[in-house]
């Protein structure tokens, strides 16, 4: 090994800097802290929500610190994401990030749980997800080299790794979705490793968010009792991990789930 490859320049290791981005459903909660960081860390983001309005307004925030595109679109179907990929191809030469955050959950007693809310979360949290990684491949190995491959960030939840209880309604959709995530997340990772792109997953525990909104007005006591740092996550934390993922600290990191719950998953 050279001097050189010995050398750890902790700066370049963790910059991401004139990267590209897509942060789905990155106008709000987890996405948006995704988004802000990779902003505030040089990346051109491209940030993907239903809400025209609300998508727009977040794209003119986060321009003030760096370059941020607004594309509304909505990737649960197959228009909604042709309308992203072509505006993205049109756009850009090549996307070096994709973060597959956008995703719903619905909770009610097993015995009142309705079909079409199961295939609901089911067809975003996971079919969506899918379909855009697929319909994305040509610029995601445009960007791609072998020592800097383009990455697939999805995520997923601690909720896919533990039965939750917190909430104390049932969210089995959501639950068995986010599982699915981590394995789909891991069948991506063989078959794009070849070609230079990485996919991870992160499972969040608790966030401050609007999916997590209703759930931490009732019962912020219980969700910090539960987690062994006796807290909910922070912004930063978030952010942290998703520029991890996407630096030349995280290129060898392929067909990972990575909890970021405070130890809660295994309390």
């Amino acid at each position: 090994m050279t001097d050189e490859e010995q050398a750890i320049n902790v700066a370049d290791l963790f910059s991401i800097k004139g990267k590209t981005a897509l942060v789905t459903g990155g106008s709000r909660g987890i996405g948006l802290m995704i988004a802000r960081g990779y902003v505030e860390a040089g990346v051109k983001v491209y940030i993907s929500s239903r809400k025209q309005d609300v998508c727009n307004k977040v794209a003119e925030e986060l321009s003030l610190i760096g370059p941020c595109i607004s594309v509304p679109a909505n990737v649960a179907t197959p228009e909604g994401r042709k309308v992203l990929v072509d505006e993205l191809t049109k756009r850009e030469g090549g996307l070096s990030i994709l973060v597959n955050n956008a995703g719903i959950t619905w909770g009610a007693p097993l015995e009142e749980y309705p079909d079409d809310a199961f295939q609901k979360v089911m067809n975003l949290n996971v079919n969506a997800m899918f379909a855009l990684t697929r319909d994305l491949l040509s610029l995601l190995e445009k960007a791609a080299t072998r020592e800097d491959p383009a990455r697939v960030i999805n995520i997923g939840s601690m909720d896919g790794i533990h039965v939750p209880t917190v909430q104390q309604t049932g969210t089995y959709a959501y639950s068995a979705s986010k599982a699915a995530v981590h394995h789909l997340t891991r069948a991506l990772a063989v078959d794009l490793g070849p070609r230079n792109i990485t996919v991870n997953a992160v499972a969040p525990g608790f966030f401050p968010s609007k999916i997590t909104e209703f759930i931490i007005e009732r019962y912020l006591d219980d969700m910090e009792g539960n987690c062994p740092l006796k807290r909910l996550g922070k912004p930063a934390e978030m952010a942290g991990i998703a520029i991890y993922l996407a630096s030349r600290a995280g290129a060898f990191t392929n067909g990972a789930t990575i909890v970021v719950d405070g130890g809660k998953s295994i309390a």
